[in-house]
């Protein structure tokens, strides 16, 4: 199927809410592990998330040129190509754009959204993160809401961030960060009800932190506090209505306890992002092979190797392969098996 619409992505993220169950949102940087994310959730059967980071972005545009505005279009682009031949819906988001690079990475993709609006394309992003975590949460929101009125104008969603993930993801780092900063609290989540909700019509996630930690971590290092999204929830709703409670963002994942992502989901969480898990997995595969092809990778002794093993494409085929492995277990662990808004077999 196309790249989900405006209308589409809404109604995903409605049915997540109301059926208790989450998207992955995986991070991209190239286009295989687009490719491996697309094949993963077509066989799960699971419509969900791309999404590209400033980092990845950079990546994507090649290292002579890194510039992460054009590698995310190079990617979008290619994902609207190919979708059409899976039979889910995907959506294309950008994670962590933090506000000292907003002009360099979500305004031009807004912009690239806009020409494109105007010569009757479809829009290239579904959605875009600002995070500005790091700032008072006055100033975060006051670059939010207009960009929030923005977003609006060209049927795009807005994801932002209150309270901070800890650890580092993509050469971000939160250290140094008071560990308050870690959990959001409810009056925090008033706030931005009050400030976002001032923008009629729109539409926007909010990532509310409640002990995440960017990183690889075993499982049950990272003390997570999901009733601090109940709390937050019920705060919104006690001053709003029930109808003012959040569309929910679950960052830092990695090691997390299953009955600490099922408890996330059921106060709101509706999309999950995964980078750490797939890039291990991506990069598992070409490890194995490496240590099982070792004589013929490399010209070892003076001969001359295989060709056959050195070819990017055979080791990149397994690493598309076991990223996508691990896509189809991100979907198991947020009950989106099966879950797919499209009727096309």
């Amino acid at each position: 199927m196309p790249v989900a619409d405006y209308k589409t992505y809404c109604k995903m993220l409605d049915r997540a809410k109301e059926n208790r169950f989450a998207y992955p949102a995986i991070n991209v940087s190239s286009l295989t592990t687009a490719n491996a994310v697309l094949k993963g959730l077509a066989e799960s059967r699971s419509d969900g998330i791309l999404q590209v980071s400033t980092g990845g972005g950079a990546f994507a545009s090649g290292s002579s040129v890194k510039d992460m505005a054009l590698g995310a279009i190079s990617i979008a682009e290619h994902v609207h190509r190919v979708a059409d031949r899976y039979n889910i819906f995907v959506a294309l988001h950008t994670d962590h754009c933090q506000p000292q690079v907003l002009d360099k990475f979500v305004l031009p993709l807004v912009e690239e959204t806009e020409r494109r609006r105007k010569a009757g394309l479809p829009n290239l992003f579904n959605s875009h993160m600002f995070d500005g975590s790091a700032l008072p949460l006055k100033e975060n929101l006051d670059i939010a809401v207009p960009l929030l009125e923005r977003c609006r104008r060209n049927e795009l969603i807005l994801e932002v961030e209150a309270g901070v993930v800890g650890g580092e993801e993509d050469g971000i780092k939160a250290e140094g960060a008071p560990a308050e900063k870690l959990y959001t609290t409810p009056e925090d989540m008033v706030e931005v009800a009050r400030r976002l909700g001032s923008v009629p019509g729109a539409r926007f996630l909010l990532a509310a932190t409640f002990g995440n930690v960017h990183g690889v971590y075993k499982p049950g290092h990272v003390k997570l506090k999901p009733s601090i999204l109940k709390d937050g929830q019920d705060a919104v709703e006690n001053v709003y209505g029930k109808d003012a409670r959040f569309y929910l963002v679950f960052h830092g994942g990695s090691g997390s306890l299953p009955e600490e992502i099922h408890e996330a989901i059921d106060y709101g969480v509706v999309k999950m992002n995964i980078d750490t898990d797939t890039q291990y997995a991506f990069t598992r595969a070409v490890a194995d092979h490496m240590f099982r092809n070792y004589d013929g990778v490399l010209k070892v002794d003076g001969e001359v190797g295989n060709k056959k093993t050195y070819d990017p494409r055979s080791y990149l085929g397994s690493a598309e392969a076991a990223m996508a492995e691990r896509v189809k277990a991100a979907v198991v662990a947020l009950r989106g098996v099966g879950t797919t808004l499209c009727t096309a077999k």
